[in-house]
Parts: C-alpha cells; sequence; structure tokens
C-alpha cells in the first residue's frame, strides 16, 4: 500500500508537479492549497508524512508547524522560497524534520522523504 503525503502549498503548479513526481514514486499525495485546515488534516492519522510551506496566503507554515507539534509527532519536512539561516533554523527547533529551500532537486525532495520516513 502507498504512503500518503499532504503537501500544503498555495503554489498550484508546484504541488501538480510534486503530485505527479511523487506519484510515480510510489507515493499517494494530496495537496491543500492554504493553511486553514492543514494541521487538523495533517494529524488526522491518513499520512505518513507532511511537506509544509512556510509562506501561505492565510497563515504562516511555522504556526501551523506548532500546532502539528502540540498534537504529533508526523514528520514534516519544510518546503519554502525563505531559505536563509534564520528561517532554517526557526524550522528545525519548532519541530520540522527537515527544511528544503526552493529551487529544490526533485530527486533530492523524494531522497529526503524516504530518509525522513526511515
Amino acid at each position: 500500500m502507498a504512503q500518503r503525503l499532504l503537501i500544503v502549498d498555495d503554489d498550484t503548479e508546484l504541488t501538480r508537479l510534486l503530485t505527479e513526481l511523487l506519484g510515480h514514486e510510489g507515493f499517494e499525495v494530496e495537496a491543500l492549497g492554504a493553511g486553514s485546515g492543514a494541521a487538523e488534516r495533517a494529524t488526522s492519522g491518513a499520512y505518513a508524512l507532511a511537506i509544509l510551506d512556510v509562506m501561505l496566503p492565510d497563515t504562516n507554515g511555522f504556526e501551523i508547524l506548532k500546532d502539528i507539534r502540540s498534537r504529533s509527532s508526523l514528520p514534516v519536512i519544510l518546503l519554502t522560497a525563505r531559505g536563509d539561516d534564520v528561517d532554517r533554523i526557526v524550522g528545525l527547533e519548532i519541530g520540522a524534520d527537515d527544511y528544503v529551500p526552493k529551487p529544490f532537486n526533485p530527486r533530492e525532495l523524494t531522497a529526503r522523504i524516504r530518509a525522513v520516513l526511515r
């Protein structure tokens, strides 16, 4: 059975590409275009891992991560254009399992997902 991943990112083209790429890698992917309800969905028990953007139109991905961490140990990878040292450190300190800056290599992201799931 395929592992289910949740992607929370407002970039519809990116989520479409990730859904296709990760689908070819054997994952089942669901995408949300906004942060509203993301923590509830992520902690529903239906997903093996969440990929979360930091900059969302309706909320901050760091706040979603804090909410997820208050309820669950679900693995979370932050995938975001905010790639400076301070943001990476903050993301990891509040509970991200990995932090991947955009632009990114799709094969590297896949490898990081597999590493976190190990």
